[in-house]
């Protein structure tokens, strides 16, 4: 019998013109825990770049080569980097079985990137991927529409804590990362 590898929970934020990026550090294998400090955000480009995933940690690094090749490519354009990655991910045969999800994100916007071929954007500038998603999503966009005196990091630390405290593949364990001027 085979057990999936679930983890995690990756909230981001664009609040009052700055970013925020971060992920709990959970790792379980059926209903264990097999690691509580997995390091699932990074900063790429020169730190202008943030990138968050969820899913299978070598599928991750696998398409983060690869999206920062595209970087490379198209000169640091964030979206057409992710559109052209998410082609070759729908397309590729060997991409094709990987299984993981990216938040990209650098000052200005951020996107979700799926292997099913999708670059999202939000209108509400939170974005979250993982097993605690839509409890790190739906915090973060009440404490935008109630707390906006909030940061962005704030937000996105708040967001990660409930969703820890509802999602049991979330752990308190939480690195946040942002975007410095």
């Amino acid at each position: 019998m085979s057990h999936k590898i679930h983890s995690t929970t990756v909230l981001g934020v664009i609040h009052n013109g700055k970013v925020a990026l971060g992920a709990d550090g959970q790792a379980t294998l059926g209903n264990t825990v097999m690691k509580g400090n997995v390091k699932k955000v990074r900063k790429i480009a020169d730190g202008k770049i943030l990138v968050g995933f969820a899913g299978s940690t070598s599928d991750a690094f696998t398409l983060l080569e690869r999206f920062e090749e595209k970087l490379n490519m198209y000169r640091g354009n964030l979206k057409r980097s992710a559109i052209e990655l998410a082609k070759d991910w729908r397309t590729d045969r060997y991409l094709r079985r990987l299984e993981s999800m990216l938040i990209v994100m650098n000052q200005e916007e951020a996107l979700i990137i799926s292997g099913s071929g999708d670059v999202m954007d939000t209108e509400d500038g939170v974005f979250a991927i993982g097993s605690g998603s839509m409890f790190a999503r739906a915090a973060a966009i009440a404490l935008k529409k109630h707390a906006p005196h909030l940061t962005a990091k704030e937000m996105v630390q708040e967001g990660l804590n409930i969703a820890a405290d509802i999602c049991i593949y979330t752990n308190h364990n939480i690195e946040i990362m942002e975007i410095t001027d």
